[in-house]
């Protein structure tokens, strides 16, 4: 894969059953190889390994498709934490095929959510510092 910025690099197959009608993988695939992607790094980078550790809610997501995915083959997902706010953070994430072409790249929010409380909550210490250690390009607010 191509230095392009991104430290953690997770890798998906692409499936038989991802493929639509017009022999790639469907439109709403690459989001789904994204979520993938962004629970390893919860799981690898936040040390948050539960699905109940899973403590924020999606704000916003875009995403940009630049190649079509074939299969058989696997994409490998860039991402990082681009920015910390004091509750939420921005994700900014990259797939490429195998042979290093771009396909798509796609930008996220996440907000720290209490779901007990059903509010939003600041993101903790040990998170923040886990990830500021991790990324080193991050754009901290």
């Amino acid at each position: 894969m191509p230095d392009s910025g991104f430290r953690f690099v997770y890798p998906v197959p692409v499936r038989f059953h991802d493929l639509d009608a017009m022999g790639h993988a469907h439109h709403s695939l690459p989001l789904v190889y994204m979520e993938e992607a962004r629970a390893a790094y919860w799981r690898d980078i936040a040390g948050k390994d539960g699905l109940d550790q899973i403590d924020y809610v999606i704000g916003s997501f875009s995403l940009r498709f630049i190649q079509r995915i074939h299969f058989p083959g696997v994409v490998r997902v860039g991402l990082r934490v681009s920015r910390l706010g004091k509750s939420s953070f921005s994700m900014e994430y990259e797939l490429r095929a195998e042979n290093g072409e771009l396909l798509a790249t796609g930008e996220s929010a996440q907000v720290m959510y209490d779901y007990a409380a059903g509010a939003s909550k600041p993101i903790p210490a040990d998170l923040r510092n886990r990830i500021e250690g991790y990324e080193p390009q991050l754009s901290i607010q």
